[in-house]
């Protein structure tokens, strides 16, 4: 039953979305509840890593090292290339590239399992990006919109130590110290993550009810159209590169898939309410076209 319920994570987020924007007076009061929401989201991602889920990094250093190059150079060039051709403003742009310069999201874990690719080496991807986006994410921002809006790198990076290393940590240390229980109740903490990133996604949502109306079609298709490439480009780089479908699979999804709920909490945080607005998009749409992505390669020999 709770397999289920977390399977339908793009239904309960587009749910959300609908019910924020028509009625954005519930979401709106815990707006200051974003960040702990993303740590809780980090801490439910650590607890369940064990610390030899680090050490596969050393067997497989060479497509970690393109997954990861894809994220960090390709995904914000793609952002900033489809926000100055659809014409976005400062504020959307801020957000593109926001979610162009974080780490992969935890749910391309879930889509890689559904799509039958490499899990493991998914999962060694997300945990590389994730510790390499406390440098990158934040100077990443700078490169890109520093000319256009103050970008407080420092203070972002102490942000991100926060928000996502520090709970990372604290979680792999209890999964250390009680493996046993944490796996039989790891589906629920699956669940808590879902519920996190459905209350994040709305909230932004809330927040922006006014604007999604004028911009919310252009908005969009940008943001359909990041994904694409992360997912396009990361499928065909390793095909060009000769590793087998699986492998294919399983870093088209890891570029495609972003940590959008950090990109939204350093929104709120340090920018706008509207630059928040992408991540928020992205979180419900990537799920949407990875689950389809999922469903497509599951059903292929």
């Amino acid at each position: 039953m709770i397999q289920r319920i977390n399977s339908l994570f793009p239904l309960w987020a587009l749910l959300f979305s609908i019910a924020a924007y028509t009625m954005p007076s519930i979401f709106i009061p815990f707006k200051s509840n974003i960040t702990f929401l993303l740590i809780s989201i980090m801490f439910f991602m650590g607890i369940t890593l064990r610390l030899e889920d680090f050490s596969r990094v050393l067997k497989q250093p060479k497509i970690i090292a393109i997954t990861v190059s894809l994220q960090f150079i390709m995904m914000p060039l793609m952002a900033l290339f489809l926000s100055k051709s659809l014409g976005f403003s400062t504020e959307l742009l801020v957000g593109m590239i926001l979610v162009g310069a974080v780490s992969g999201g935890t749910a391309s874990n879930v889509i890689t399992y559904l799509a039958k690719g490499d899990v493991a080496l998914s999962i060694t991807m997300t945990i590389t990006s994730t510790l390499l986006s406390v440098i990158f994410t934040p100077f990443l921002t700078l490169i890109y919109v520093g000319q256009s809006v103050p970008v407080p790198t420092n203070d972002m990076l102490l942000s991100i130590l926060k928000m996502v290393l520090a709970p990372v940590v604290m979680g792999v240390i209890i999964n250390y110290f009680m493996h046993n229980i944490i796996k039989r109740y790891e589906p629920f903490l699956a669940t808590f993550s879902m519920i996190a990133i459905v209350f994040i996604i709305a909230i932004v949502v809330a927040l922006n009810q006014g604007r999604i109306a004028t911009i919310g079609l252009i908005t969009v298709t940008g943001i359909i159209l990041h994904n694409l490439s992360g997912l396009t480009s990361g499928y065909w780089v390793a095909k060009w590169l000769g590793y087998d479908h699986k492998i294919c699979k399983t870093v088209a999804i890891e570029v495609g898939m972003q940590n959008s709920g950090l990109a939204v909490a350093l929104a709120m945080k340090y920018f706008t309410p509207l630059s928040a607005l992408p991540g928020a998009i992205f979180s419900v749409w990537h799920n949407i076209s990875g689950a389809i992505l999922a469903g497509y390669w599951s059903r292929r020999t």
